[in-house]
């Protein structure tokens, strides 16, 4: 019997492809997704991608999704006792559960702080994607059918206009000498709208664009 395996989802292109390479391999079966929900912004953190999008994305995956609530300013602790409610959630539904996976790439810093808190919290992480060349990876993404849209740019490490771009051949050719092909290192953060991982393509519309912290551009991305 394959390794039940819950998902931390993002919204963003790495979590989508994490979970195509997974269903790739017949050892594991992906069963959910977990994702952080701030509350009344009600959009997933950081990606900033609306509930409702999140809901159609878990549709199109055929998966269940469980929310790890958040307030507003979240300190880390508050953030790490909502994940773990959400892991113990996922647990009580799926018993014998006790793997998670991450669509991190390359940063070790955020993988042994993923890797201390799953040790903590009794679960075994994966990371199926980990170590791959990101300009490899993204040529990978977009030619095995992925369609993304940058939702979030860090205007300190990227310029403000790449903000709502399609994540495409021609936004990989565009991006500076030492932006990160997949946004690894936080320059932009995406959501995705099709793809091998989804049984049908999200129709997406772009609404307004708000600058936050004086540094984040958010596009704000709403159902069709």
């Amino acid at each position: 019997m394959p390794t039940p395996v819950l998902l931390s989802w993002s919204g963003g292109k790495d979590a989508a492809w994490a979970l195509h390479v997974l269903r790739g391999q017949p050892e594991v079966e992906v069963v959910g997704l977990v994702t952080t929900v701030t509350d009344g912004y009600e959009r997933i953190a950081m990606q900033g991608i609306r509930t409702a999008i999140l809901d159609a994305q878990a549709q199109a995956a055929g998966l269940p999704v469980i929310q790890a609530r958040l307030p507003q300013r979240a300190s880390n602790e508050v953030y790490e006792a909502a994940f773990a409610a959400a892991l113990a959630q996922a647990r009580e539904r799926w018993p014998g559960l006790a793997t998670i996976a991450f669509g991190d790439l390359f940063l070790a810093d955020i993988r042994a702080y993923r890797e201390a808190l799953c040790a903590r919290l009794g679960w075994t992480p994966r990371f199926p994607l980990f170590g791959a060349d990101t300009a490899r990876l993204a040529r990978e993404m977009l030619a095995g059918g992925l369609r993304a849209i940058l939702t979030c740019v860090d205007t300190q490490q990227l310029d403000a206009a790449f903000g709502g771009r399609d994540f495409d051949a021609a936004l990989l050719a565009d991006l500076p000498p030492g932006c990160d092909p997949c946004g690894e290192r936080g320059e932009f953060h995406t959501c995705v709208h099709a793809g091998p991982m989804f049984a049908a393509p999200l129709p997406l519309v772009r609404g307004e664009q708000v600058l936050r912290e004086g540094r984040f551009l958010y596009t704000d991305l709403l159902p069709a």
